[in-house]
């Protein structure tokens, strides 16, 4: 799986909205700075999340972002498919919507089995786990697997 520079610019500009929640709104300005992070490419993935329904704008001069609800509810996996769409695509196709013949026939559960790893560990992980560092028990485990800070 790929993660879009879309897609983490747009989960690390949620979880400085999701730490800065007592604040009041945020100016894109500043979580732009805040998360180094192209200005111009951080209005669009703003507005994205806005017409998501992730994060609530207002104008003017006390005017900025905020998350459109507490940070407990929204998922990593909403902020994802808000800016990148489905989780797991093949070709662009969702799995699906596929259809393997012969020796790749069994191709199919295979990705089905990887969507559904995916949707487990994003859809189970919040902004508040994130912000506060508190990941869920399970998802904390699999960083201490064999391999899992090495790339093969």
């Amino acid at each position: 799986m790929r993660i879009s520079a879309r897609a983490d610019y747009a989960v690390r500009a949620a979880l400085q909205l999701a730490a800065s929640q007592d604040d009041g709104p945020l100016k894109a300005e500043a979580i732009a700075e805040a998360q180094d992070i192209p200005h111009k490419f951080l209005e669009g993935i703003l507005g994205d999340m806005r017409r998501g329904g992730l994060v609530l704008s207002r104008r003017g001069g006390n005017g900025g972002y905020r998350l459109a609800r507490p940070a407990g509810s929204i998922s990593i996996a909403d902020i994802i498919r808000v800016v990148d769409g489905p989780l797991v695509s093949v070709r662009g196709v969702r799995p699906p919507d596929l259809s393997y013949t012969g020796p790749a026939e069994s191709l199919l559960p295979l990705w089905i089995a990887l969507r559904a790893n995916v949707r487990e560990i994003l859809d189970g992980v919040s902004l508040a786990d994130v912000a506060s560092a508190d990941l869920p028990a399970e998802v904390s485990a699999l960083t201490h697997t064999p391999g899992a800070w090495t790339n093969p």
